[in-house]
């Protein structure tokens, strides 16, 4: 538990002492805590949970059980949209990891994207053509997009994707949030984007 505090803290990009402030427990005593010199009690366990945001069990994980790196095998994406979905198709990646800073998904866009409505949020996207041919549609402008191409854009902007060819293309979206205050706890869109 003693480095899964600080291992936390640090993801969330936490000094100590915001961590103190927001648990409660003075900086002195954190610190003990995330050296191994002190033991807290599960209250004050409870409130470092409620502080980082994660439930309480997880400040209790062995190392042997910690997820550093999940991987979702290509049989495994759970998809979030049917499969004769007309509009664009979603499949969740890594939907079961822990704290996350950006949202992975493979998106499979309609052909036709005149009835798809301009999307736009908070944060950045990173689109990666996987397979096939894409066209990136801004208010302003269209990009073609073959197998290998990417493209990085502020979420903000109006944008949607319909595919080119003969099938749906297939491509990597990655989604961030923008954080103005850097000890908020990273959660990324709930929504599809």
């Amino acid at each position: 538990m003693i480095n899964r505090v600080r291992l936390l803290r640090k993801e969330r990009l936490m000094t100590l002492e915001a961590l103190a402030e927001r648990s409660g427990v003075t900086k002195s005593y954190l610190s003990k805590v995330e050296r191994g010199r002190s033991v807290p009690s599960i209250a004050v366990c409870a409130s470092l949970a409620k502080a980082l945001g994660v439930p309480l069990d997880h400040l209790f994980a062995d190392a042997e059980e910690l997820v550093d790196v999940t991987v979702t095998r290509a049989g495994e994406r759970e998809a979030l949209t049917a499969d004769d979905e007309p509009g664009t198709r979603y499949e969740g990646i890594a939907l079961n990891a822990g704290t996350k800073s950006m949202a992975p998904f493979m998106l499979y866009p309609p052909h036709d994207a005149d009835h798809v409505p301009f999307r736009d949020h908070p944060g950045e996207e990173f689109l990666f053509v996987h397979e096939g041919e894409a066209e990136l549609i801004l208010p302003s402008r269209t990009i073609t997009l073959s197998s290998g191409d990417s493209a990085y854009f502020k979420a903000s902007t109006p944008h949607k994707v319909r595919s080119l060819g003969a099938r749906r293309a297939a491509l990597l979206l990655l989604v961030t949030n923008d954080h103005a205050d850097s000890d908020t706890p990273r959660t990324p869109q709930a929504h599809l984007p």
